[in-house]
């Protein structure tokens, strides 16, 4: 028997098999250059073409990822082992790279609940097939666009999956560079806040010119050249995303320099990302 997992690969290197499923291979797409950077294989040629684009910029730009992933990974596990979180709101999700948030969260506390939210096409199908939930637990994903909160947060299988009224982790993790300016990515990060309890936290990282002006500009001009919309912000506009929340220790902090496992890095600003936890109080 095939399973979903099985499917999902056979498609992997078939652009007209996902051209079938809604997915515009031509172009490239943020969470299919972030899949060819980690290793991944759902991605295709204007894909690889653009992450190579960007490497030619930042040599160190697949390590930059692994970092910002490897951030998810201790903030999750931090809010579910230390402030006692057992519900999680993922936006952004990206193509499935294991441990995923349900993995590292189920570790910690069977039982935990997560909704997983992108509006790729690709990420459906392989969130589908390899997002499912246990007996203990209930994962679910929704095809949903963050920038229209009010719909995400009114969506059945959200308000079925996750109680709005006990504190959520959500996590917005290197989605928010996707949203310009103009679109008011602050404002809809405030009317996520302000649906979630006391208790709630918000677990954030954004990439930044800050350690590099010029290179991350150009990087910034290679996206917009390809069709994406790839905003640096600095620490000042990141930190605007926690306004009212209580931003816990150490801050908005390069990411490789929050709550690190084993030593302290020695360039904690090689990875360009700002990252941080906050709560609502």
């Amino acid at each position: 028997m095939t399973s979903r997992q099985d499917e999902s690969d056979q498609h992997a290197d078939d652009p007209g098999e996902w051209a079938r499923l809604g997915v515009d291979t031509g172009a490239p797409h943020s969470a299919r250059v972030y899949d060819y950077w980690l290793g991944g294989k759902t991605n295709f040629a204007p894909d690889r073409a653009m992450g190579q684009a960007f490497e030619e910029a930042i040599p160190s730009i697949r390590a930059m990822a692994k970092e910002n992933r490897a951030f998810q990974g201790r903030a999750v596990r931090y809010l579910a082992q230390e402030l006692g979180i057992r519900q999680f709101l993922d936006l952004g999700t990206g193509i499935p790279t294991s441990p995923n948030t349900h993995d590292i969260a189920e570790a910690v506390s069977p039982g935990t609940r997560v909704v997983y939210v992108d509006n790729d096409p690709i990420v459906l199908a392989h969130a589908r097939a390899l997002m499912v939930s246990t007996e203990a637990s209930r994962t679910t994903y929704i095809h949903a666009d963050l920038r229209k909160p009010a719909e995400l947060l009114a969506d059945p299988e959200l308000t079925s999956t996750l109680d709005l009224d006990q504190p959520v982790g959500l996590l917005l993790i290197a989605v928010l560079m996707l949203v310009a300016d103009e679109d008011d990515p602050w404002g809809k990060v405030a009317e996520l806040r302000d649906a979630l309890p006391s208790g709630s936290c918000i677990a954030l990282t954004h990439p930044t010119q800050d350690f590099d002006p010029e290179t991350v500009a150009t990087v910034a001009a290679a996206a917009r050249q390809g069709g994406m919309t790839l905003v640096p912000r600095t620490r000042e506009e990141v930190t605007r995303f926690f306004d009212g929340w209580e931003l816990l220790e150490p801050g908005v902090s390069p990411v490789m320099a929050w709550r690190p496992e084993g030593e302290p890095p020695t360039d904690p600003t090689a990875a360009y990302y700002w990252g941080a936890v906050a709560r609502k109080k």
